[in-house]
């Protein structure tokens, strides 16, 4: 299974993460309505994400002969779960300008929190996860 793909999509939620931080720093109230859009962009990019890592990335690797690359990948799913189920519970909350402009204090603590949960676990994924499955894909190729 070639992750390139996922990696991309990687860089693009990171890169999103970013863009949210620097609106906020600019000012949450003067930026609300480009926060949310940012919110409901990052969303989908999360969404997509997490289906084809689901239909697609974790099954390959519960099937791939390898067990301990099956049991990394239902760790990694596993963990993925209340990360997601956060990052859901944000985005609902905070898609619209109104919501973010009425409760300026409210976002910045749950995008701290949530944000940086999903930046930490695409790191983990980046230095612990994804190399794995390359050199796994390296050894097989020979």
């Amino acid at each position: 299974m070639n992750i390139d793909r996922f990696k991309h999509d990687h860089v693009d939620i990171l890169g999103q993460i970013d863009r949210l931080r620097q609106l906020a720093h600019a000012g949450v109230e003067g930026n609300a309505a480009a926060i949310a859009r940012g919110i409901v962009t990052i969303s989908s990019t999360i969404k997509l994400h997490l289906a084809v890592e689901d239909r697609l990335l974790y099954p390959a690797l519960s099937q791939s002969g390898n067990p301990e690359l099956a049991r990394l990948s239902q760790r990694f799913q596993h963990d993925m779960g209340s990360i997601a189920t956060a990052f859901m519970a944000f985005a609902r909350r905070w898609n619209t300008a109104e919501s973010v402009r009425g409760d300026p204090q409210s976002f910045r603590r749950e995008a701290n929190d949530v944000l940086r949960r999903v930046y930490e676990r695409m790191q983990r994924e980046n230095r612990e996860f994804y190399p794995r499955i390359e050199a796994e894909e390296a050894v097989a190729a020979h």
